[in-house]
């Protein structure tokens, strides 16, 4: 197992670590916003996405091995925070985590919106994109991926 880590300081970075967060599983009480040090934190269970490929099938099923890592995303230089769908007094609420956006305001500063399923986001006025995404060691599988073709997103049984 290779522990991923990526930063990102653009828009074309920003892609990249989104493509390795889709999919990933966060309880709002593993969000954090530390206003002091312009710091935006969310701890998730992110479908290792580039591992997938690689799933292993059983020997007596038809299913396959995947797997899920347990990482943090963090954005620094971040100015405020605003939400739309998501209870943040709520520390049970899980969010599935489907993409990481960015529109320019300013040159360099803009929004970077964290897209969740069923209409949730979560919006950061940024002064520039700088954030990271580090696997922090902890991974294990599971039969289940996440199915994006289906009618009713779900997951492939």
């Amino acid at each position: 197992m290779s522990e991923l880590r990526l930063l990102a300081i653009d828009e074309e970075d920003l892609a990249i670590v989104s493509a390795h967060c889709q999919d990933a599983v966060v309880r709002t009480a593993e969000i954090s916003f530390l206003p002091a040090e312009g710091r935006f934190v969310l701890v998730m269970n992110r479908f290792a996405w580039e591992e997938a490929g690689k799933g292993r099938r059983f020997a007596f099923t038809r299913r396959r091995d995947y797997e899920r890592r347990r990482a943090v995303l963090h954005f620094d230089r971040v100015r405020a925070v605003r939400q739309t769908g998501v209870l943040i007094g709520d520390p049970d609420q899980v969010l599935a985590l489907l993409a990481l956006r960015f529109a320019e305001d300013e040159a360099p500063s803009g929004t970077v919106e964290l897209v969740f399923a069923g209409g949730s986001a979560i919006r950061l006025d940024v002064e520039c994109i700088e954030a990271q995404l580090t696997d922090l060691g902890a991974a294990w599988s599971t039969q289940n991926r996440p199915d994006h073709d289906r009618e009713e997103p779900g997951l492939i049984e």
